[in-house]
């Protein structure tokens, strides 16, 4: 029987045979935003793949205090709920390597970031993204080529070795990262460069060497994707659309490399026809996050207002004030990320295409709110007219009677907007 890691391993010989394969990467924690990518793998009988990054989940916990393993029993507990199979189940790992520990000597850093891909590994997540562009202390910013893949391959190697072990499907690998930080450009994106053709193929064939000279050439065979800039990316309200002319010398440098598509970071907020040029041109594997908490974000926002007119209660917060002050009491996860007037970063905090505001629903008093919120509305029918003052993009879906006006699945329906611009951009697979 193909496994679903199998299938994503052969999207580069479906290019060459003229197929235009692509599968979205769902790159979020969030129970809400992976059971609406789990629903819809079961309603469309497709594989979902769903990733972690190194800062989100590893060894240590994570911002989300999950190890891989955690993880990985999280996400098979919501595919179990829904009913999706875990045959269609492809965990991965983003942005695997020392970035978490990039402050320590480069030599500590790296032993993290073995123990870190041994245990996504050995805890079954078969698509790693080998990312250790970035320097450590003492270190430039970003490394030699030869050094990056020198460290890719040492990576490797421990991951094969972890499933040497334990057993269970050999793991796909995707090499190379984009320019822009991950989760958002910091800076304008009128400067924003497409990786040029020549960078692209030179990532390939160090990482090919790398992997020959550490004698684990056949794990490199199982190498998929090379992370590139196309073109796309976003900031705090702009978005950088996909202009395929642009990125014509990236796509078509694919023509010599039948082994290999290419993977897109950052594609959130992307015109679905833009979505389906960039699968189109090679660019198979889609990675979105922000974009997906921010549709739960607009929902649930939505729905606070929407209690304040069924179901009044002065002792009710409502729920942006709630986020404001958890954001106001703890303010790491953004402050950085934004600049501005005290009525722009105001603005930011919640509004933002970033969406920093995606770390703090696991607060507690935010999780409270959640609760209280769906508690309040509960399976209570809420009228379309209030659909469509606060939840504007889901009245028609309600009205065509293709959505339940309830909490819960509007939540997840606008969500599913999101995702739907997905679908079409990779139906064509």
């Amino acid at each position: 029987m193909v496994s679903a890691t199998h299938r994503l391993a052969a999207m580069a010989s479906r290019r060459a045979r003229g197929d235009k394969p692509g599968i979205t990467s769902i790159c979020s924690a969030h129970p809400l935003v992976i059971e609406a990518a789990l629903r819809r793998g079961v309603q469309r009988n497709c594989d979902v793949l769903i990733e972690a990054t190194c800062n989100q989940v590893n060894q240590d916990g994570g911002y989300t205090g999950m190890t891989p393993a955690d993880f990985r029993d999280y996400v098979q507990k919501i595919a179990k709920r829904v009913g999706f199979s875990f045959s269609r189940l492809i965990l991965g790992g983003d942005h695997l390597g020392p970035n978490p520990w990039k402050h320590l000597p480069a030599d500590q850093a790296m032993a993290k970031a073995l123990t870190m891909i041994e245990a996504f590994a050995a805890a079954g997540f078969t698509k790693l993204h080998l990312d250790t562009s970035m320097g450590c202390a003492g270190e430039p910013i970003a490394l030699a080529d030869a050094t990056t893949a020198e460290r890719a391959a040492r990576l490797a190697e421990r991951a094969e070795a972890a499933v040497a072990a334990k057993g269970g499907i050999l793991p796909v690998y995707v090499v190379g990262t984009e320019v822009p930080v991950p989760g958002g450009a910091l800076e304008g994106l009128d400067h924003l460069a497409v990786t040029g053709a020549d960078a692209a193929l030179r990532t390939i064939a160090v990482h090919r060497q790398a992997f020959e000279k550490s004698g684990i050439f056949d794990a490199f065979g199982r190498a998929i994707a090379a992370v590139v800039q196309p073109g796309v990316e976003f900031g705090n309200a702009e978005i950088a659309v996909y202009k395929p002319e642009k990125a014509r010398a990236l796509s078509t440098s694919l023509a010599g490399e039948h082994q290999f598509v290419f993977e897109a970071h950052s594609t959130d907020y992307q015109p679905k026809e833009a979505l389906r040029a960039l699968v189109c041109d090679g660019f198979a594997i889609l990675k979105v996050g922000p974009a997906l908490t921010f549709a739960l974000r607009e929902a649930l926002y939505g729905l606070s207002a929407i209690a304040d007119i069924l179901a009044p209660d002065p002792s009710r917060t409502p729920l942006a004030e709630v986020m404001e002050t958890a954001m106001q009491a703890e303010p790491a996860n953004w402050r950085k990320y934004y600049a501005g007037t005290e009525t722009e970063l105001a603005m930011y905090r919640h509004y933002s295409f970033s969406d920093r505001v995606r770390y703090y629903w696991p607060v507690p008093a935010v999780d409270a709110a959640v609760n209280r919120l769906m508690e309040t509305l509960g399976a209570e029918t809420i009228p379309l007219p209030l659909i469509g003052q606060f939840l504007g993009r889901l009245a028609a879906g309600v009205a065509s009677g293709r959505v339940q006006p309830v909490a819960r699945d509007l939540v997840l329906a606008n969500i599913g907007l999101t995702l739907d611009d997905y679908d079409y951009a990779t139906d064509n697979a």
